[in-house]
């Protein structure tokens, strides 16, 4: 399943890129957060420590040549209809590899409101290692339904990561569970051909029904039909299930800073 320390990525990478740096490694973010985490518990009594921060080994100091963290390989598509479902079951926590999404959201008001901001990803298997960091940047700068991230911004920002698993072909339109399963959904319509998912817990955080999330999922993916004429579609549907880890940027800075104390 998704970790903190995979959000942590997702930042650093985002962070360095808009500072033309070279961002730390997966390698070397997971042991310094299980570090930081297990220093904040024992010196706040009565935080609990953290399950992912078991007998970490002594911090190291980060080596200025550390291995770069983005891809050389072009990007997977966010969506493709070519692509195949992956066969992959639960996670382990030390699962390297995984089809993935980061999402960016914005935190705003005092009652932390939560906004869409970018999310794109990937059905095929990604090492987490090259996938995290290269889908944090696309999903920052290259969702077109919005304009890229802007450092001025990055205080606002929470970064969410869901690594999927679990996919599976589904009986039907309605062979899913809301809370359970993301959906993912392909359908032809007068010779054009249309595609479009939602992560696990969309439809369950906008309180939508199946019907209400496969007709939002329709207009989605593009296709401009008359509302009476959607269910009479026939859509493929693959489910699968994921479960998301999410930071923000508040936490992101303070770990920074502890590890820049450390160095």
């Amino acid at each position: 399943m998704a970790s903190a320390a995979h959000c942590l990525m997702c930042f650093e990478a985002l962070d360095a890129h808009l500072d033309d740096r070279k961002p730390l490694s997966l390698s070397e973010i997971e042991p310094s957060w299980a570090l930081y985490t297990s220093s904040i518990s024992d010196s706040e009594p009565g935080v609990p420590k953290t399950d992912q921060a078991p007998k970490a080994p002594a911090l190291r100091r980060l080596a200025a040549d550390a291995d770069s963290s983005e891809s050389s390989s072009s990007a997977s598509p966010a969506w493709s209809s070519s692509t195949p479902a992956t066969s992959i079951s639960s996670l382990s926590l030390g699962v390297s590899s995984a089809p993935l999404f980061v999402t960016w959201n914005t935190i705003s008001g005092d009652d932390d409101d939560v906004s869409l901001r970018g999310c794109i990803g990937t059905f095929e298997s990604q090492p987490l290692a090259i996938g995290l960091p290269e889908y944090a940047i696309i999903s920052a700068l290259h969702d077109t339904r919005f304009s890229p991230i802007s450092r001025s911004e990055l205080p606002s920002l929470q970064a969410a990561v869901t690594l999927l698993t679990d996919f599976e072909e589904a009986d039907d339109a309605y062979d899913w569970e809301v809370g359970t399963h993301g959906i993912r959904l392909s359908f032809t319509d007068r010779g054009h051909r249309y595609g479009a998912t939602y992560l696990p817990d969309v439809a369950a955080e906008q309180g939508w029904t199946q019907d209400e999330t496969l007709y939002s999922l329709i207009r989605k993916a593009g296709w401009m039909g008359g509302r009476s004429a959607w269910n009479s579609l026939e859509l493929k549907v693959t489910r699968y299930q994921g479960k998301k880890a999410s930071l923000n940027y508040p936490e992101f800075k303070k770990w920074k800073d502890w590890l820049a104390s450390k160095q």
